[in-house]
């Protein structure tokens, strides 16, 4: 096991950032976030990442207390990494870099990979902020599909990839582009609504707060 790195220095920014300042770390938190994954579904949703380090950073985090590891019964038999308390306590941390980091966001480098549920954080701001959060939330995009839950439990999944497991209360169309404009603030999700640049379908309160808006 790698020696543990540090500032060596008595801030509590710098004790966070020899936990999780190392490249990938938070990226892997944000997958985390979806609760139990695999370390194949890890390396397929964190392209660029090399085997090698996407290893060496879950040991990592193991040992700060961010993450476990541990066995699912049969029929599955493979290991599953999960977040421990203390690293879904870094949700409102990437939630906030998120918004930090949104004006770089711009026009789509052909570059870039995308995952549809790397929008899952945006777009449960953007429900809070649309007085519309609480409930499960299925999103429908040109990338993929995946659901939200509105109003989480401490100890729950804050999203999941695919379409909701039950009848969710509210269903939103939308595209990549108006995903990025929401993150960036440049519009609200009533008004995208409004604007017909997403399609809200559902009889729960969170569909019924969005059309009402």
């Amino acid at each position: 096991m790698s020696p543990r790195r540090s500032y060596d220095q008595y801030c509590s920014a710098a004790r966070a950032l020899d936990a999780v300042g190392d490249r990938w770390t938070l990226l892997i938190v944000r997958e985390l976030l979806a609760g139990p994954r695999r370390y194949t579904d890890l390396h397929a949703d964190l392209p660029g990442v090399s085997t090698d380090v996407l290893a060496s950073r879950l040991k990592d985090m193991e040992r700060e207390g961010l993450t476990t590891r541990r066995r699912l019964p049969p029929p599955g038999a493979a290991y599953v990494y999960e977040l421990t308390a203390r690293g879904r306590e870094l949700l409102p941390v990437l939630d906030a870099l998120g918004v930090w980091g949104a004006g770089e966001l711009g026009e789509r480098r052909p570059t870039d990979a995308l995952r549809a549920h790397w929008f899952a954080l945006p777009l449960l701001r953007a429900l809070g902020e649309a007085g519309a959060a609480e409930g499960l939330v299925e999103v429908r995009l040109e990338e993929g599909d995946f659901h939200l839950y509105a109003g989480v439990p401490d100890d729950g999944p804050v999203y999941g990839d695919g379409p909701a497991p039950g009848e969710p209360d509210a269903r939103l169309v939308l595209d990549a582009g108006t995903c990025a404009a929401l993150a960036r603030g440049k519009t609200g999700l009533r008004d995208a609504v409004r604007e017909g640049r997403v399609e809200v379908t559902g009889e729960g309160t969170a569909a019924k707060a969005l059309r009402e808006g």
